[in-house]
């Protein structure tokens, strides 16, 4: 226990400092503050500072100076340009071209493929063992209620939780007003049932992630894709322009972290967003999975807490566990539609996990759990950011997510992603192509990576290879042997 404890006063120390030396508070070749005097001036042991500072220069963040201290590591001054905004002629479509996901997700589950394509975080960055033991309390403590139906809107324990949780981030749910779903994309699946029909048209980011446009696909509407910037999000004013041609019947956001971006819009953007489709009667639909894996440590806010009719949907998949299948949507006016819905499409969601995933918000393990995971995922995104700065052609692109744990890539050249994640397949490497981020299939040159992996030699190789294969275009005569073992 004594051990447990001082490990978490070490990381978080470490995350502190970590967040002001990204945050610019340290600058390079600034001294920290010797050991002692960093002890005495938060109270902790000598030991736990020093193990806090080793994190740092584990990180790439300092540089151990001989008897002069602990300084802040110069970075090279390497200036990356965004990706740009691909803007076209905006008009309802249907969503084609995902044929390409299905291999990503059966790639994700192929443990001999280096898994950089879907955004499923590597088991390491879950508390594995802390669900296992949550598991176990919910099947010995609860064995009659596990074994039933938790019918909709589902366990009130963790609908309670989670209304705690909105509060704290300055959004008032009641736990009555919450429905538990089979994770983020039945409730955005519940969601676009609820405010639409068949032909409608409903306004997206673009680019956006592809589940949404499976589900837009699989409802029979029409997308209708809006610019979008890799620092603050949705166009409002290309939005405003395409309300003012299309009859758009909802719109859907991911204002927090966006796949595939990591983006986060502004304040004010926030604002009048809800305000523009608020007054024109449009139910606005928010997807916030990522909100909580913000690197600043400081949870953004929501557009549910600017008006109570955002349709709220969210899960645990990005931040706990994937596997437990547990979601939820704060439906404003829509509730009984949704909660009925839910009730047709597949009863209820699994027992078991809904209680596990209660147990660990009230114990406190999911806090516990998500301040490391805010600073492990930062430290993997700059760890992927900086290897591609040195392997990957020059003109490559990045974005410089402020969350989450994918970034987005526009390649020079004329290279044709689709073909490269191909290729890259055969070599034992998954990419996400840029086209299935759109329902056009546009972003031909674009690619997303995921950061949530364990790095090590078998990532690097497979980075050194993608840039072989970027570099001799779409024809490589041998870009090297496959990626396969360590």
């Amino acid at each position: 226990m004594a051990e447990h404890t001082v490990e978490l006063l070490y990381r978080k120390l470490a995350d502190e400092l970590a967040a002001l030396i990204n945050n610019g508070g340290f600058q390079a070749g600034d001294r920290l503050p010797g050991v002692r005097h960093q002890a005495q001036l938060r109270s902790l042991s000598i030991a736990t500072v020093i193990a806090a500072y080793r994190q740092l220069e584990d990180w790439g963040l300092l540089e151990v100076r001989n008897r002069s201290g602990f300084y802040v590591k110069s970075k090279p001054a390497t200036v990356v340009q965004p990706p740009r905004i691909v803007v076209t002629t905006m008009r309802p479509a249907p969503v084609t071209g995902q044929d390409m996901v299905l291999q990503l997700i059966k790639a994700a589950n192929n443990p001999a493929i280096v898994q950089l394509g879907a955004a499923v975080p590597a088991p390491e960055f879950l508390p594995t063992r802390a669900i296992e033991q949550a598991l176990t309390r919910a099947a010995r403590n609860q064995r009659v209620r596990t074994s039933n139906y938790e019918f909709s809107p589902g366990a009130v324990e963790l609908r309670r939780q989670i209304s705690r949780r909105l509060a704290d981030a300055g959004c008032a749910v009641h736990p009555d007003n919450l429905v538990i779903t089979n994770g983020c994309q039945e409730a955005l699946t519940l969601a676009l049932r609820a405010v639409t029909t068949p032909g409608d048209v409903v306004a997206i980011e673009s680019p956006t992630f592809y589940g949404l446009l499976q589900v837009i696909e699989s409802l029979g509407l029409e997308a209708l894709e809006i610019p979008t910037n890799p620092r603050s999000g949705m166009s409002l004013e290309a939005l405003e322009l395409a309300l003012s041609r299309w009859q758009v019947k909802a719109c859907v956001v991911t204002p927090n972290f966006s796949n595939p971006l990591g983006c986060c819009m502004p304040e004010e953007n926030k604002r009048k967003l809800v305000g523009m489709l608020k007054e024109r009667r449009i139910p606005l639909i928010e997807d916030d999975i990522y909100g909580d894996l913000s690197f600043s440590h400081a949870r953004p806010s929501l557009l549910k807490g600017l008006d109570e009719n955002v349709i709220l949907c969210s899960s645990i998949s990005k931040t706990l566990s994937p596997g437990l299948r547990v979601g939820w949507i704060a439906a404003g006016p829509y509730q009984d539609k949704v909660e009925y819905m839910k009730y047709v499409l597949n009863l209820a969601t699994t027992t078991i996990p809904q209680l596990a995933v209660a147990d660990l918000l009230e114990n406190g393990q999911y806090e516990r759990h998500l301040r490391r995971a805010r600073s492990d995922y930062g430290q993997a995104v700059t760890r992927m950011t900086d290897a591609i700065i040195h392997y990957f052609p020059e003109g490559t692109k990045i974005t410089r997510p402020e969350g989450g744990f994918v970034i987005w890539l526009e390649l020079p050249g004329e290279i044709d992603t689709f073909v490269l994640a191909h290729k890259a397949l055969e070599l034992g490497i998954s990419i996400a192509p840029g086209p299935i981020f759109s329902a056009s299939q546009k972003y031909r040159q674009f690619i997303r990576l995921s950061c949530a992996c364990v790095w090590g030699n078998r990532v690097e190789r497979a980075l050194m290879t993608l840039a072989g294969l970027i570099q001799q275009g779409n024809n490589p005569a041998k870009p090297g042997p496959p990626i396969r073992g360590d």
